[in-house]
């Protein structure tokens, strides 16, 4: 496996991070990730990231939890082993609406947490890319793959030196 060449700026403040993401794409350079110490607003949306779409895998996990905890409430009292509850011999809906609210929460939220680090490639065998120590600190750290690029090492340097970076550094991995 080849190793791959990334040009890392430093930045200081959330604010010129911002206004460098903004002229670096604006020059047709593209971002590889933007590292933060703490969430910045609205900083996906200016990388052009697009909306989150996990509502769909949560709201088809919590389908399928109320689907098995109606099948379950079902066989159990109806089925199996039928029981006479507030003088109904048929099967009691109301008294099952906990149990179905419990099981469709508990399989919405197994399974977006699943799909999530399935999807982001998380996992004990991924060893995560640190390009600088210091973006958990007080630092905010933007990668550019040069590979990824047509601009040359030399023009995205000046650049990100140009756009308010502390320093500039060439990191391969």
């Amino acid at each position: 496996m080849a190793d791959k060449k990334y040009i890392v700026g430093i930045f200081d403040d959330e604010d010129v991070v911002m206004d460098a993401v903004t002229k670096v794409r604006g020059s047709n350079i593209k971002i590889h990730e933007v590292f933060c110490p703490y969430p910045v607003h609205g900083l996906d949306h200016v990388l052009g990231y697009e909306r989150p779409r996990m509502g769909v895998p949560a709201f088809l996990f919590g389908i399928t939890g109320t689907t098995l905890a109606f099948l379950l409430t079902f066989w159990t009292l109806g089925v199996d082993w039928p029981m006479n509850i507030g003088g109904k011999n048929f099967f009691p809906f109301p008294t099952n609406i906990p149990i179905v609210f419990e099981l469709t929460v508990l399989l919405a939220a197994f399974g977006m947490s699943f799909t999530f680090f399935f999807m982001e490639g998380l996992g004990p065998s991924n060893k995560p890319v640190i390009f600088d120590p210091r973006s958990t600190d007080d630092k905010f750290v933007m990668a550019i793959d040069t590979d990824k690029n047509s601009v040359s090492e030399v023009d995205i340097t000046e650049m990100l030196k140009s756009v308010g970076a502390s320093e500039v550094n060439i990191k391969e991995i």
